[in-house]
């Protein structure tokens, strides 16, 4: 029995069911070789005829390559198996067999292949076109023409083909993005990635509306770079609390996240600390990335309050933190130019950046920035 893990939601456009597969098991299996031919030439009006067999062909590999257009594994949940096809036995007339056909599992960009035991990586393809062969197909035996000598003329026997290559792998899924967004349930993550992007992730004020990562490009001054939004962390998560941590694997990659935390929180300190445990505990070297803080959903507040509320989330996070509003469109730009940044910065291009001192800060309520 192989196992697979999905998340399900509905599409609220037609109805149809969508589902997100970020990890499956499949066995695999590489072509066996044909099997030598033993033949000898039986010719009218030939006085030596001698041996003719040909060779086996070869069995086919079982190859992984990473293709664009796919943000999931969710058509290995109807195929599980793969098996490249076995070559053909050599024939007399030194004719040689056919070699079999290789089979190719096609897999998002991103995606590691482990071995059986789910923690020994085989290849990790994180560009598109990259391939890796993963089981290698038999060799075809010899056939008895190749066993002829001037002791032994007639050699009446031939190489069987080897056998192909089986096991069953892992297909892990860590989607490539530039940027990543982590907070708490209804910190307004899919609203930031529907507002900046032509993503059009589930929005409701209810936990847990996003089931699955989403992705989406934004573009700021001429630039663009990929943003992931992954469902909210609760305290907890790293133990299966909730949703769990098992996406954050897909912000691994990333070169920034951006961490917000809802205005409508009544201890926003306490919000930043109980995500940046989860992120700890996670142990995948997320605490050690770029962070930018944000202050989000703040159209909801007056002056006095937001001013106390960013005061209290810079004293947690030990940085000024922006204030955005997605619905509003206050300081997006300003945090998309940060994000952009860093990532420039992290990439280690040279890309000369517009001046810009400007952003939202603790006390600019009205939106102009100082």
């Amino acid at each position: 029995m192989f196992h697979t893990r999905w998340n399900r939601r509905q599409h609220e456009t037609n109805g149809s069911t969508m589902k997100f597969l970020d990890e499956t098991k499949v066995y695999i299996r590489s072509g066996d070789g044909g099997a030598g031919a033993v033949s000898f030439r039986r010719e009218k009006f030939i006085e030596f005829g001698g041996p003719d067999g040909g060779d086996g062909g070869r069995g086919g590999d079982v190859w992984v390559e990473a293709v664009n257009g796919l943000n999931t594994l969710i058509d290995f949940r109807y195929q599980q198996h793969f098996k490249a096809k076995v070559g053909m036995h050599g024939m007399g007339r030194n004719r040689t067999g056919a070699n079999g056909d290789d089979v190719t599992l096609k897999v998002p960009v991103g995606t590691q292949v482990l071995e059986e035991d789910g923690e020994t990586l085989i290849v990790d393809l994180t560009q598109e076109g990259q391939r890796f062969r993963l089981a290698k197909g038999g060799n075809g035996g010899f056939g008895n023409t190749h066993f002829k000598s001037s002791t032994n003329q007639a050699p009446n026997w031939a190489n069987p083909g080897l056998e192909g290559e089986e096991k069953t792998v892992w297909l892990r899924l860590k989607l490539i993005a530039d940027a990543g967004l982590v907070g708490l349930p209804n910190a307004g993550k899919s609203t930031f990635l529907a507002t900046v992007t032509r993503a059009r992730p589930k929005i409701a004020n209810y936990p847990f509306t996003t089931l699955h990562p989403n992705l989406g490009v934004a573009t700021i001054d001429g630039r663009e770079f990929v943003l992931a939004d992954i469902p909210g962390l609760i305290e907890g998560a790293h133990e299966g609390v909730g949703i769990g941590d098992r996406f954050l694997g897909h912000v691994e990659r990333t070169r920034v996240l951006l961490h917000l935390i809802s205005a409508q929180e009544e201890d926003v300190g306490k919000a930043y600390r109980t995500v940046k445990h989860e992120l700890e505990a996670y142990d995948g070297g997320l605490e050690d990335k770029p962070e930018i803080v944000a202050l989000s959903q703040i159209d909801v507040l007056d002056d006095k309050e937001l001013k106390k509320k960013a005061k209290e989330l810079a004293k947690a996070s030990g940085s000024q933190p922006f204030l955005i509003s997605a619905v509003a469109g206050k300081g997006m730009t300003e945090v998309l130019r940060a994000l952009r940044d860093v990532i420039v910065e992290e990439a280690g291009e040279n890309t000369a950046l517009p001046d810009r001192s400007s952003r939202w800060v603790a006390g600019d309520a009205d939106g102009e920035t100082q």
